[in-house]
């Protein structure tokens, strides 16, 4: 028997709606996806799932498909996209090392919707998350998400430690060569790893920067000093300093008494930071 919750615009039962135009191109395509035979359901998850979920939001899908025609659909993705609604754009999410996600743009209403496309095995395994199921044949998603629920992967500090001296390396050959640009890119990437470090002190979700400035909103001038103020060596030199000082608060915070500090590297790295900064071409 099929099932259609057409209260899905509700979270939780509660009187919380899906803000437009999310919800009219939910409306719009739940319609068409269920006279699909080909597919076993279709479930929500992303920040439909949360309290923040707004005007802003994208919507995160998954489309489980039925294994006799998963190889079918996965290959005429773009024109099953196609006829869900007015589709600007589209394209695969190889960069995100998801290839079964498609990544749309759709128009009237313009809403970014991520599609992932999943057999039925993939989707009781293939989870971080537990996502709201919004229509499915004989209760097959909702007995896959009460039988293999799944919870947000585990934060490892040892994971950023391991990285964040050589990324420094990195970012000071950066500034002695000249290539900026690519030094204020490297202290974006260094800020997701203390965003991740920030939240989990907190008690958040360790989303990197996303929300950063509502979660944790007394850290924001610290998170200010990793940004340089200009295109300029002695600003991305001072951003990429306080980083490096931000990142020792936040880790020595943790109190992880199992976390193994690469002080060797800490020390190498920073040195060679300072040796760059000293040296009379940089001035």
């Amino acid at each position: 028997m099929d099932t259609m919750p057409w209260n899905y615009w509700t979270k939780d039962g509660d009187d919380m709606p899906i803000p437009e135009p999310q919800r009219s191109f939910l409306e719009q395509i739940l319609a068409k996806l269920n006279k699909d035979d080909r597919l076993l359901g279709v479930a929500i998850g992303g920040s439909y799932l949360s309290p923040e979920m707004d005007e802003y939001s994208d919507l995160d899908l998954i489309i489980v498909v039925d294994d006799v025609y998963y190889q079918q659909v996965l290959k005429e993705r773009q024109l099953f996209a196609s006829q869900l609604g007015s589709l600007l754009a589209a394209f695969t999410g190889e960069h995100v090392g998801e290839p079964r996600l498609l990544i749309c743009l759709y128009d009237n209403p313009l809403v970014h919707v991520d599609l992932k496309f999943l057999l039925l095995q993939d989707f009781k395994t293939d989870r971080v998350e537990n996502p709201v199921v919004l229509w499915e044949r004989e209760n097959l998603l909702t007995s896959a998400v009460s039988e293999n629920p799944r919870n947000y992967p585990p934060f490892d500090p040892q994971w950023i430690e391991d990285r964040f001296w050589v990324c420094v390396h990195y970012g000071a050959t950066k500034l002695g060569r000249g290539e900026l640009f690519e030094a204020i890119d490297l202290l974006s990437f260094l800020r997701g790893f203390l965003a991740q470090l920030a939240k989990v002190q907190a008690g958040r979700l360790p989303r990197g920067v996303r929300n950063l400035e509502k979660e944790i909103p007394l850290l924001v001038p610290d998170f200010c000093q990793t940004i340089p103020g200009k295109h300029d060596r002695q600003e991305i030199a001072r951003a990429l300093q306080y980083t490096i000082y931000f990142y020792r608060q936040l880790r020595d915070g943790l109190k992880k008494p199992d976390l193994v500090v690469c002080s060797q590297a800490e020390a190498a790295s920073t040195q060679y930071l300072q040796t760059i900064i000293d040296t009379a071409h940089f001035k």
